[in-house]
């Protein structure tokens, strides 16, 4: 067990806790939705979280997981609907509505499987 340091403050002696130190990384969009989320909503899962040291390696999965699943969904959806680079070289304003589209339902989706459950 590791020895416990104290500080002074205004008379009283208060341990000098910190939770364990996570390297820094670049958190993406749906890591920081998920993270604001767990704040709010999941506070016990959020704190576990982060006084063991594993919130970042989490949220970092949380945006992997999110970003191949928005990758799937979009191409599935591409194909069922018939959007290919042929209707993008015939009709490239009807091509980027439908892709638009595509992305919107897909984001959705993502965001109400893994980012806010």
């Amino acid at each position: 067990m590791t020895k416990i340091t104290y500080r002074t403050e205004n008379g009283y002696r208060l341990p000098n806790l910190l939770p364990p130190q996570e390297p820094e990384i670049h958190l993406g969009k749906y890591a920081l939705l998920h993270r604001k989320f767990l704040k709010q909503h999941r506070r016990v899962t959020y704190t576990n979280l982060l006084t063991s040291g594993r919130l970042n390696q989490h949220l970092m999965e949380v945006e992997q997981t999110a970003l191949s699943r928005m990758e799937q969904i979009t191409s599935d959806m591409a194909k069922s609907l018939g959007v290919t680079e042929e209707l993008k070289a015939c009709d490239q304003m009807k091509w980027v509505g439908l892709m638009n589209n595509i992305r919107q339902s897909a984001e959705e989706v993502v965001l109400n499987e893994l980012i806010y459950s």
